[in-house]
């Protein structure tokens, strides 16, 4: 359970520097432009920079607040599995096939923001549509796996091994469903034919959350198979 919490604290430092990254890399004479300047360049205006770099920030803040929260679930599910009526049960075999498919979006999801900094709208399309078909795809798959153990007599008894997996695969699914949310806000983008420099970080958002949540799954179905 160490480890776990270990590969949770180098989670949480990652976030960390991608966020200090990017406040770092906000230029205050590129975020503040000379008024001027804004009037003759128009819309081109490098003042976009500002309101994006502070999206970056507003995600990095949020995968900090969530990697506490699945810190503590994972802490409270080692506390409880030492009571005497915990039970380990045997996770379906279709979370191995669900963990493939969420590899795959995040796949995907990286192939289409290195086609955004290309400037390549076809890769990005094929990135965006492909890795979010894959995502729904898992969410689909992880409900089919709770609608087995379900079946099997796993829901209504009372073992505290049961409910834990239900919250710890269901928060994370709803994590993914509110990807979901933001990843349709960047289809809206493309298929408006916005400028590329915000399809260029909204990609780039996407594809982050989708690798931060594949990091999280992989921890959290280890920590259910070795328990």
């Amino acid at each position: 359970m160490s480890i776990v919490l270990v590969f949770l604290a180098l989670l949480m430092g990652a976030v960390v520097w991608w966020l200090v990254k990017q406040t770092i890399n906000v230029q205050p004479w590129v975020a503040h432009p000379a008024t001027d300047s804004v009037r003759d360049e128009g819309i081109r205006s490098p003042i976009t920079s500002k309101p994006l770099s502070n999206i970056k920030i507003g995600l990095g803040v949020f995968l900090a607040v969530a990697t506490s929260l699945f810190a503590l679930f994972i802490s409270a599910y080692s506390i409880r599995m030492e009571y005497p009526d915990w039970r380990p049960i045997t996770e379906p075999a279709l979370l191995w096939t669900n963990t493939a498919i969420l590899v795959l979006s995040s796949v995907f999801l990286q192939w289409g923001w290195v086609g955004a900094k290309r400037g390549n709208l076809q890769t990005v399309w094929l990135g965006v549509g492909i890795g979010g078909a894959f995502s729904i795809a898992f969410i689909f798959g992880q409900w089919t796996a709770w609608e087995q153990l379900a079946s099997a007599g796993f829901f209504a008894i009372g073992n505290p091994a049961i409910g834990f997996f239900y919250v710890l695969t269901g928060a994370h699914a709803l994590h993914l469903i509110g990807g979901l949310v933001a990843l349709s806000r960047t289809v809206s983008r493309l298929w408006r034919r916005q400028d590329m420099e915000s399809i260029k970080v909204g990609v780039e958002l996407c594809a982050v959350y989708w690798h931060y949540l594949l990091v999280v799954w992989l921890i959290l179905f280890g920590l259910l198979l070795t328990t």
